[in-house]
């Protein structure tokens, strides 16, 4: 069975960020991932992973202004100077924290923009390139235009493209099953054709983005399809809380750390 890491961006916010892991541990994730860690020092975080031994499963490469709207630079053109410097922080970041795998966020930016696309491209190789340096796989992840309108890379069959084109060894698929829901739907399927080249995956209800319990998806048959398929990374629990984060955790009860 994979290992299920809590995201500690949109779980466990009734405690402060870094106490998030000490409740993580304590209700039996393993794991955990987060969007971004960059607001707490790289020492700080390895000290909360290390007391509740739990494993770093993923973060974020920074975003650019994400109070301004930006949401990854990597297809912005004129703004590769910055997303080789958001590399270097993140791996300190990486250093620290054992992680093994970085997401890179493309930005809001036209698709078909040839200008874009060069740019993304160019993005994607230069931090893959630099990431296998460090033995850090780089991933990407198309995401829903509901939950994020404009955003470039919004469709798995252009990332699977992507990946091929590239032939970089550390360039992996983040497959999260919400988004894959609202864009394509079949997502069983493509699980099937797409485990090869994915390197994370990620749960959420659809269309609430709560617990993996409910609504459109049967989670148990996607577990235990999961395994059939021999997927031995991490699955990350990138859901928002019906109410309180431990009220929720039933669906979890098999799967905890004793």
């Amino acid at each position: 069975m994979p290992v299920f890491a809590a995201n500690l961006t949109m779980m466990f916010n009734e405690w402060a960020f870094l106490d998030r892991f000490d409740a993580a541990a304590e209700a039996g994730f393993a794991a955990v991932e987060y969007l971004f860690p960059y607001e707490a020092t790289p020492e700080a975080i390895a000290e909360r992973l290390a007391g509740n031994n739990l494993q770093q499963a993923l973060f974020n490469l920074p975003p650019g202004d994400w109070a301004a709207g930006e949401r990854g630079i990597a297809a912005l053109p004129g703004r590769f100077d910055a997303l080789q410097a958001d590399v270097e922080r993140a791996l300190d970041y990486a250093a620290a924290t054992g992680v093994r795998r970085l997401h890179l966020m493309a930005g809001i930016a036209d698709r078909h923009d040839e200008n874009a696309s060069s740019a993304y491209r160019r993005s994607v190789t230069y931090a893959a390139g630099r990431l296998a340096e460090k033995g850090i796989d780089l991933l990407l992840e198309p995401i829903n235009g509901r939950n994020m309108p404009g955003y470039f890379l919004n469709d798995f069959a252009a990332a699977e493209r992507l990946i091929a084109e590239c032939g970089l060894p550390n360039l992996k698929l983040q497959f999260d099953i919400y988004h894959r829901q609202i864009i394509h739907g079949d997502v069983a399927m493509a699980l099937r054709r797409l485990l090869s080249i994915t390197g994370h995956i990620q749960i959420a209800s659809v269309p609430s983005r709560n617990e993996p319990d409910g609504e459109e998806l049967n989670y148990a048959y996607l577990f235990g399809e999961i395994d059939r398929l021999g997927y031995d990374g991490f699955i990350g629990c990138e859901y928002i809380p019906r109410g309180h984060t431990l009220d929720g955790l039933g669906w979890f009860k098999p799967f905890a750390r004793s």
